[in-house]
């Protein structure tokens, strides 16, 4: 994200605005419970009490989803994915992803900026985008050294502010650790497939 010659204080007022914003109107948040108008195109079938399973919307993927609670400050999320297993003629990729859960404005916006950066990615562009968000994360508000990755972070790149706050930071890595866990959930099940 250029700086356009803006000062440090600008920068972050523009920055704290994009995040607002993110997780006023968060991109990829749908309910998972029924009944309320708006269900995740990645459905659960009822097996029976306590039991579900999840179905995918094309026959060439695979639905997974993985819920992360952050105790620190009760923000929790469950990620849905489904990603393709490559029948379909391309990369595995991720065809569709959604989410569920509550949490700070902190969350909310890395959850809505998440989907837009990997929603329709290949699994390997997805890992290198988790990566660098880490990366980011770990930069105590220093940002990253590599130019091409922050253009590859986009907007999520508001957020290395955030990671000059410790308690802030596990906020910021909720959805993506779920992104990251559904994913995993998914290869490993066409793995087991394969096998």
């Amino acid at each position: 994200m250029a700086d356009y010659g803006m000062s440090s204080e600008e920068l972050e007022q523009m920055y704290q605005e994009v995040i607002l914003e993110a997780s006023k109107t968060p991109h990829g948040k749908v309910s998972f419970t029924a009944g309320d108008g708006q269900q995740a195109t990645i459905g659960v079938d009822s097996l029976s009490a306590g039991e579900s399973t999840l179905s995918a919307t094309h026959e060439y993927c695979v639905p997974a989803q993985s819920h992360q609670f952050n105790p620190t400050c009760g923000d929790e999320v469950t990620v849905r994915v489904e990603i393709s297993d490559g029948t379909d003629g391309k990369p595995q990729h991720i065809e569709h992803l959604v989410w569920d859960g509550q949490g700070c404005s902190i969350s909310q916006a890395s959850l809505s900026i998440m989907v837009d950066l990997v929603d329709g990615k290949t699994v390997d562009e997805a890992m290198e985008l988790f990566h660098a968000f880490h990366k980011l994360m770990e930069s105590r508000g220093a940002g990253l050294d590599d130019e091409a990755m922050e253009e590859e972070l986009g907007d999520a790149v508001v957020f290395q502010g955030v990671s000059r706050y410790p308690m802030r930071i596990k906020c910021a890595l909720l959805g993506w650790e779920g992104l990251k866990d559904s994913m995993a959930q998914a290869l490993a099940q066409m793995n087991a497939k394969e096998a």
